[in-house]
C-alpha cells in the first residue's frame, strides 16, 4: 500500500508521495478520514465514529453505513 498525508485544514485531502492527489469520496468520507486522522495510532470504536460522522441522526444500520464507507 502506498503511503498517502492527509490534510485536514480546508477541504479534506488524501495526497501521494509525489504530489498526486488521491481522489477522496462524498463528505462523510472526508469526515470519517478526519476522524481517524486527528486520532492516528488509536483504536476509534464505531460508536465514536458513527457519532462523528453523522452526529444526531445516524442511519438506521449505521455500522453497515460506516463499514460502506
Amino acid at each position: 500500500m502506498t503511503p498517502v498525508r492527509y490534510r485536514l485544514l480546508g477541504t479534506t485531502q488524501a495526497i501521494r508521495p509525489d504530489g498526486t492527489p488521491v481522489p477522496v469520496g462524498g463528505a462523510r468520507l472526508r469526515a470519517l478520514l478526519t476522524v481517524l486522522a486527528l486520532r492516528a495510532g488509536r483504536t476509534v470504536p464505531a460508536g465514536v465514529l458513527v457519532d462523528e460522522v453523522w452526529g444526531a441522526d445516524p442511519p438506521a444500520d449505521a455500522t453497515g453505513a460506516l463499514q460502506a464507507l
